[in-house]
């Protein structure tokens, strides 16, 4: 009974060790992980600010032909 209960301890003490083996590769992969979606994170935020920089002036043309075809346009009648 003895050597049933040390081959049992003997197993565990193997499933722990592994355990531990691949609770360390998870954790590395988690922060790696981690720093690459900041990474990506930053680049977006670089995109997003590029964007508005080359579109901002298409957005102000856009508001100004907007307000002058609205100053263009009267809903007064003239005699012709």
């Amino acid at each position: 009974m003895n050597k049933d209960i040390d081959k049992l301890l003997k197993e565990l003490e193997g499933q722990m060790k592994k355990t531990e083996e691949d609770l360390k590769k998870v954790v590395s992969e988690n922060a790696k992980l981690k720093d690459e979606v900041d990474s990506l994170w930053g680049l977006l935020d670089e995109i997003n600010e590029s964007d508005i920089e080359n579109y901002s002036h298409l957005l102000e043309k856009i508001e100004k032909d907007a307000i002058l075809n609205k100053l263009m346009t009267t809903t007064k009648k003239a005699d012709c």
